[in-house]
C-alpha cells in the first residue's frame, strides 16, 4: 500500500474518505483544510486532540490532559516557543471529550482540523481511539504526536505523520519475565488473563511468544470482553501452582481484577498488570494492591538527568524529573502519573521539533521530528523512519513498580525494575 504524507489514501484508508465530504458540507472546502501549516511568523499555533473525560477511560483520559495543559499554559507563560529568529509562537489548545467512544473520535479529529483549524494533533487516550485518529490526521496533512497509544500495529500502515511517544506493547510486559526470572528463576508457570482489546492484546501476544523463549509454560491464556466485571471464570481456571498471573487492561478493569485476585485468594508468586497500578488512585484498593507490580512509562522516582543524557550521547531537553513533579502537584494537587507524563513529552516532542526546523511547515516539522533523538524528565525519545514501521517509538524503554508497605506500614510504590534505575527490590506476592 503506497501512502503520500499529502493524505492520498489507498487500500484500507478509503474508508475515511467520508470524512473528506464532512469537511466540504460543514467546514470549508478541503483544499483550505490541508494547506501546509503556516510559517512561523504566525504568533498562534493551534494543537487539537479529543481526550476521554467520561466514559471507562476517563481516569487516564484526564491525567493526559492535565499533562498537556500544563505544558500549554508553562509555554505560553513564558511567552511561547521561541524561535531561534526571534519569533515566539503562543500555543492555543483546542479539545473535546470524545466520551471512550471510538465512533466519535474521528468526526471530532475532522472537526479539529477543517473547523478549529488545528496546526497540529496530539492523540486520544487508548490504542483504538488513537488508531482512528491517525486516519484522520494523515488524510488531512497533520502531524500527531500519539501518547497514551501503545499498539505496534498503527505504525505498521504506511502513515508517515503519526508519531509514537510511549513504549509499544510489544515491550510493555517483557520485563515482568525478566523481573520474575531474577527474583523467582524457579518459575516457570504462567498465566496470562487480559481484556480483548487492541492494547492488551498487542501486549499479550508478545509476552507469550516472549516467555515461551525463555522457557515458560503459558497455562493459561484468555480474553475477557471489554467492560467486564467477574473475573471468577478466569480466576478460576488459573492452575494453583502458577507462579505468575499477567495481564489486564485499562483501569476500571485491572483494578477491578487486582482485587478480585486478593479476594480469591491467589497464591501466585507475582501479579505483574497492565495500565492501573502506576496509577496513585490503585492505592485505594489496600491489600489487594500490595505486592501487585505494573508497567509504566514513567515514574516521579526516574533517574533521568543531563548526566543521562550525556552518557548516552544525546541531548537534554525540558525540565527535570523533580522540577516536572513539583510543577504538576502545585498545578493538579495530585501526584503525576505516567499518563500526565505523557501528555506533558507529547507537548516537549512538537515544541522540540519546531524550534529545530524553525517553522511550523509541517513538511520540515515531519523532518525534525524524523530526526530527533533527545532524553527528556519522561525518557529518551526517538523514532523509528523506515517505511514499514515509521513513526514507531525506539528510545523510550519501560519501567516496572510494585506496590508495597514501608517502615511504617504505609502503601507505596516503588521502582523495582530495571535494577539499575531501581529504588528498591522487589518483593514476592504475600501469602494469602
Amino acid at each position: 500500500m503506497k501512502v503520500s504524507h499529502r493524505g492520498r489514501l489507498k487500500g484500507k484508508w478509503g474508508e475515511a474518505s467520508k470524512h473528506q465530504g464532512w469537511c466540504r458540507v460543514l467546514w470549508g472546502t478541503i483544499a483550505l483544510a490541508v494547506m501546509p501549516v503556516s510559517a512561523a511568523s504566525d504568533r498562534t499555533v493551534v494543537v487539537g486532540f479529543t481526550a476521554s473525560q467520561t466514559g471507562k477511560l476517563n481516569v487516564e483520559g484526564i491525567r493526559q490532559i492535565n499533562g498537556v495543559n500544563l505544558w500549554v499554559e508553562q509555554v505560553n507563560a513564558a511567552g511561547g516557543i521561541r524561535l531561534a529568529d526571534g519569533t515566539l509562537l503562543k500555543v492555543t489548545a483546542k479539545f473535546y471529550d470524545d466520551e471512550s467512544n471510538k465512533s466519535r473520535v474521528q468526526e471530532l479529529y475532522t472537526r479539529l482540523i477543517c473547523a478549529d483549524k488545528a496546526d497540529f494533533l496530539i492523540s486520544p487516550y487508548s490504542s483504538g481511539l488513537a488508531d482512528a485518529a491517525a486516519v484522520i490526521a494523515q488524510q488531512q496533512n497533520r502531524i500527531m504526536i500519539a501518547v497514551g497509544a501503545a499498539s505496534d500495529s498503527t505504525y505498521k500502515k504506511g502513515y508517515t505523520l503519526v508519531y509514537q511517544a510511549y513504549t509499544p506493547a510489544s515491550r510493555y510486559l517483557t520485563g515482568a519475565v525478566d523481573l520474575l526470572m531474577k527474583y523467582e528463576p524457579g518459575a516457570r508457570k504462567l498465566a496470562v488473563v487480559n481484556e480483548k482489546d487492541k492494547f492488551s492484546t498487542d501486549v499479550v501476544v508478545e509476552l507469550k511468544k516472549y516467555a515461551e523463549a525463555k522457557g515458560f509454560e503459558v497455562v493459561l491464556f484468555e480474553g475477557y470482553d471489554t467492560g467486564a466485571a467477574d473475573f471468577a471464570p478466569f480466576i478460576n481456571k488459573i492452575p494453583p501452582d502458577t507462579d505468575a498471573i499477567m495481564g489486564g487492561g485499562h483501569f476500571a478493569d485491572t483494578s477491578t481484577f487486582a482485587r478480585q485476585l486478593y479476594e480469591k485468594g491467589s497464591r501466585a508468586k507475582m501479579v505483574a498488570l497492565l495500565v492501573a497500578p502506576p496509577e496513585p488512585k490503585f492505592a485505594e484498593l489496600g491489600e489487594a494492591a500490595v505486592g501487585v507490580i505494573g508497567s509504566s512509562q514513567w515514574e516521579p522516582s526516574a533517574r533521568y538527568s543531563g548526566e543521562t543524557a550525556k552518557a548516552m550521547g544525546v541531548q537534554w531537553y525540558g525540565p527535570g524529573v523533580a522540577d516536572f513533579e513539583a510543577m504538576y502537584q502545585a498545578r493538579f494537587h495530585e501526584e503525576p502519573s505516567y499518563h500526565s507524563a505523557g501528555g506533558y513529552a507529547a507537548g516537549l516532542l512538537l515544541e522540540k521539533a519546531i524550534k529545530d526546523c524553525v517553522s511550523t511547515d509541517t513538511e520540515k516539522v515531519k523532518s525534525a521530528l524524523d530526526a530527533m533523538d533527545i532524553m527528556t524528565f519522561y525518557g529518551r525519545l526517538s523514532f523509528i523512519v523506515t517505511p514499514e514501521s515509521h513513526g514507531l517509538q525506539k528510545g523510550h524503554e519501560m519501567i516496572y513498580i510494585q506496590w508495597q508497605r514501608d517502615a511504617k506500614g504505609a502503601l507505596v510504590k516503588r521502582l523495582v525494575w530495571p535494577k539499575e534505575t531501581s529504588d528498591a527490590d522487589a518483593i514476592p506476592m504475600p501469602k494469602r
